[in-house]
C-alpha cells in the first residue's frame, strides 16, 4: 500500500509498528492521536494502524474517516469490534503473518468500496454490455482497467453474445494504444485458405488474382490492437503461423520474403472450451498458453440478472440516440424478462428491444406485449370494458357508413333484380317526414341486423360478432336481451 498511518502515543509502539511494516516493503508514517484527525482530513491515508487506546477517540475518527479502513492494536482481545471500515483488531505484540493478513484486508476494503467520482467519470467512457452493478460485471472492469495499461495478451472466455468484443474495446480504449487503430478479425467468418492473407496479407502475383499487393491486418493494426474473435474456429496450419508471429513479432506476406516487424497487441476471444479442443487436438497447446497470459471471462446474461434494468435502459439510449422513439416497461415486464434464461445474452436482449421499438415506439410495455418466450407469471392481457352506448354508437356508425357506401355503388352501376332485393335491406339515413320513435326504430334494426349475422354464419355466435364488429359476450347479452333464439325448421 501507498502510505500506512501509524498512530498511538506510544513511542516503544510505533517504533515496533515501523520496523515490521518496513520489513513487509511498505511506506508508513507516524501521529498521534491528537493530531491524528488533522492529518486525514488533509493528506489522508491508504490504511491506519491506531492503537485503541481510548474508545470514544478511535471510534470517532473511524467514523469520520468511512472511506479509510483501520486496524484497531489492542492489548487485550474482545476491547474491540470489528465493524465497517474498522476492518481487523489485532492483539500486541503483532506477528508478520498476522499483520499481512490485516493489510491484506485494508487493500481489499480499498478496492472494493463503491468510487463514486471514479464511477462518474467513466460512465461514458464504458461500452454498453459494460453496464451493470453485479459483481460479475464489477470483477470485469476491474481486470478491464488493470491489464489495459500494460502489452499483455488477453483472452476472453464466454458464451455467444455475451459482448466479448466490447471487453476487447474497452481493453483497447483505456490502453496506452487508444489512439491506435483497433483491428478486429472474426477467424471463424473467414475462410482457412484465405486467413492467412487477410491477417498477414499479400505480394503482388502471389496467387490467382493477386493483381496487386495488399496489407494484411496485422500491418494495419501497428501501434494498435488486433482483435482475433473465434480463435477458436482458427485452422491448425494458421495457429502454427499465428504463434510464430506471437513469438518472434514479426511476419511475411504471402508470396513474400522480407520479414515486418510488428508492435500490435494481442487480445483474442473465443465461446469455446479451448482446453477440451486441446485434448482433441484441435487447437496448440503452446499457442493456449501463449494467448492465455491475461483471461477475462466474460459472464452469461442469466448470471447477472439484475443487470437487466440498467441494460434495457443503456439500450433505450443508444436507440434514442439514433434518433427512434425508445420503448419504457412495467415493473411486470421488466420482472419477466429477469426470470428468463437469455441463452443469446446481451445481444439477444438487444435485439428484444430493437423489435418492440418498431411494434411499441414511444409507448409503455407489460408483460403481455412481450414476445410468448419472455412472458413468466401472470401474463393475462388487460382488455377495456366499454359502456354498452359507446358500443352501440360504434357499431350503429359502422353500419350506416357500410351503408351509405353500398347505396352510392348501387346508384354508380345499374342493379339487377338480385342486387335491387338486397338494396331494400340496406338502411336509409333519411328521416321520414312523419318522424320516427329512434328508439324503437334502431331496436328493430338491431334485431333484424343480428338475426341476418347469425342466419349468415349458421347461428355460430362468434363469428357472428365478429361480422358485427363487437364481442362474443356482448351478442350473447343482446340475444337475451332480445329473446332471439333460432328455430328448429319443421
Amino acid at each position: 500500500m501507498k502510505d500506512i498511518l501509524l498512530v498511538s502515543d506510544n513511542q516503544e509502539l510505533i517504533q515496533n509498528l515501523e520496523t515490521i511494516v518496513t520489513f513487509m516493503g511498505e511506506s508508513c508514517l507516524s501521529r498521534g492521536l491528537s493530531d491524528c484527525h488533522e492529518y486525514l482530513s488533509k493528506s489522508g491515508a491508504d490504511a491506519v494502524l491506531i492503537e485503541y487506546a481510548c474508545e470514544t477517540t478511535v471510534s470517532q475518527l473511524v467514523e469520520n474517516f468511512p472511506h479509510i479502513p483501520f486496524v484497531a492494536l489492542v492489548q487485550n482481545e474482545g476491547q474491540a469490534n470489528v465493524n465497517c471500515n474498522m476492518v481487523s483488531v489485532l492483539s500486541t505484540p503483532l506477528t508478520y503473518p498476522v499483520l499481512t493478513q490485516a493489510i491484506h484486508r485494508c487493500q481489499e476494503y480499498s478496492s472494493r468500496k463503491p468510487n463514486l467520482s471514479r464511477t462518474a467519470g467513466t460512465k461514458t467512457r464504458l461500452f454498453r454490455s459494460l453496464v451493470g452493478k453485479s459483481d460479475q460485471i464489477q470483477i470485469v472492469r476491474r481486470l478491464v482497467e488493470q491489464v489495459a495499461p500494460t502489452d499483455a495478451t488477453v483472452l476472453i472466455l464466454g458464451e455467444s453474445g455475451t459482448g466479448k468484443e466490447v471487453v476487447a474495446r474497452n481493453v483497447h480504449f483505456f490502453s496506452e494504444r487508444k489512439d491506435g487503430p483497433f483491428i478486429p478479425v472474426n477467424c471463424g467468418a473467414i475462410p482457412g485458405e484465405l486467413l492467412e492473407s487477410e491477417l498477414f496479407g499479400h505480394e503482388k502475383g502471389a496467387f490467382t488474382g493477386a493483381i496487386s499487393a495488399r496489407k494484411g491486418r496485422f500491418e494495419l493494426a501497428e501501434g494498435g490492437t488486433l482483435f482475433l474473435d473465434e480463435i477458436g474456429d482458427m485452422p491448425l496450419q494458421m495457429q502454427v503461423k499465428l504463434l510464430r508471429v506471437l513469438q518472434e513479432k514479426t511476419f511475411e506476406r504471402v508470396g513474400g520474403n522480407k520479414p515486418i516487424k510488428c508492435n500490435v497487441r494481442i487480445v483474442a476471444a473465443t465461446h469455446r472450451n479451448l482446453e477440451t479442443m486441446i485434448s482433441e487436438d484441435k487447437f496448440r497447446e503452446d499457442l493456449y498458453y501463449r494467448l492465455n497470459v491475461f483471461p477475462i471471462d466474460s459472464p452469461a446474461l442469466r448470471q447477472r440478472k439484475d443487470d437487466i434494468p440498467l441494460l434495457l435502459q443503456e439500450i433505450n439510449s443508444r436507440i434514442k440516440g439514433d434518433g427512434v422513439d425508445g420503448v419504457r416497461f412495467t415493473e411486470r415486464a421488466i420482472s419477466s424478462l429477469m426470470e428468463h434464461e437469455w441463452a443469446g445474452n446481451v445481444r439477444e436482449l438487444s435485439n428484444l428491444v430493437e423489435r418492440l421499438t418498431i411494434l411499441y415506439p414511444g409507448q409503455i410495455v407489460d408483460v403481455s406485449d412481450l414476445p410468448p418466450k419472455y412472458q413468466y407469471g401472470d401474463t393475462a392481457a388487460y382488455e377495456p370494458d366499454y359502456p354498452e352506448e359507446i358500443l352501440e354508437r360504434e357499431a350503429f356508425n359502422d353500419l350506416f357508413a357500410e351503408s351509405a357506401a353500398q347505396e352510392r355503388l348501387e346508384e354508380e352501376a345499374s342493379q339487377t333484380a338480385s342486387e335491387e332485393t338486397t338494396s331494400e335491406s340496406v338502411v336509409s339515413s333519411t328521416l321520414p317526414e312523419e318522424g320516427v320513435n329512434l328508439k324503437e326504430y334502431l331496436s328493430e334494426l338491431e334485431v333484424t341486423l343480428i338475426k341476418q349475422a347469425l342466419e349468415s354464419q349458421d347461428w355460430v355466435v362468434a363469428r357472428a360478432a365478429d361480422k358485427l364488429g363487437m364481442r362474443r359476450t356482448t351478442l350473447v347479452e343482446k340475444m337475451r336481451k332480445y329473446d332471439i333464439q333460432r328455430t328448429e325448421e319443421a
